[in-house]
């Protein structure tokens, strides 16, 4: 009898000890740095459930718009020292996941204009054979994302899925795997 080829498969249900084992930092800055600010948010997969097991990191530039990476080479904006950017939170049995960060300054686009602050997003869950990438924007910069290159190729819906909404003292953005208000994703 020929053997025929498996299958291809999505991560299965222990994807959770895969990339939630060891230390996970989530908070950035201690929550005493000038500037500090809470994200949180809820992951939810296509039917509007929320994912469990999904991983959630960040990475983003300085609050002067410069990153803690050997491809970031520029003299200026001040590097610092003791922020490097990124962090990783895998959400709980409702699907939240939280973050303490400092908001960061604006980045240049690879064409030189200047790019809304913004934090870049990784998502990982069961289900997907790649992570997803996308990005959150403040809603307090309204001048700078009407400017942004990247929020300017999408349209009104496809924005709101990206910009973060104030809740109290703190920013709040849900990641839609699928269905009508799915979160944009960029490919890479």
């Amino acid at each position: 009898m020929a053997l025929m080829p498996t299958p291809s498969q999505t991560v299965g249900p222990f994807f959770a000890f895969g990339l939630l084992g060891g230390s996970l930092d989530a908070d950035l800055v201690s929550h005493d740095t000038q500037g500090a600010v809470k994200i949180e948010g809820v992951v939810y997969d296509g039917a509007g459930q929320p994912v469990p097991d999904a991983v959630v990191e960040i990475w983003q530039a300085n609050r002067h718009g410069r990153f803690a990476h050997p491809a970031d080479t520029r003299r200026e904006p001040p590097l610092g020292t003791g922020f490097d950017g990124f962090g990783r939170c895998g959400t709980d049995s409702e699907g939240s996941f939280a973050f303490l960060t400092v908001k960061p300054g604006p980045v240049p686009f690879g064409d030189g204009r200047l790019q809304a602050p913004h934090i870049d997003v990784g998502v990982f869950a069961r289900g997907l054979l790649k992570r997803l990438v996308t990005r959150i924007y403040f809603p307090d910069e309204p001048d700078a994302n009407a400017a942004d290159p990247v929020l300017g190729g999408l349209d009104s819906h496809e924005r709101s899925t990206l910009i973060a909404r104030r809740d109290a003292e703190t920013l709040h953005f849900d990641v839609r795997l699928q269905g009508p208000d799915q979160t944009v994703f960029f490919a890479l």
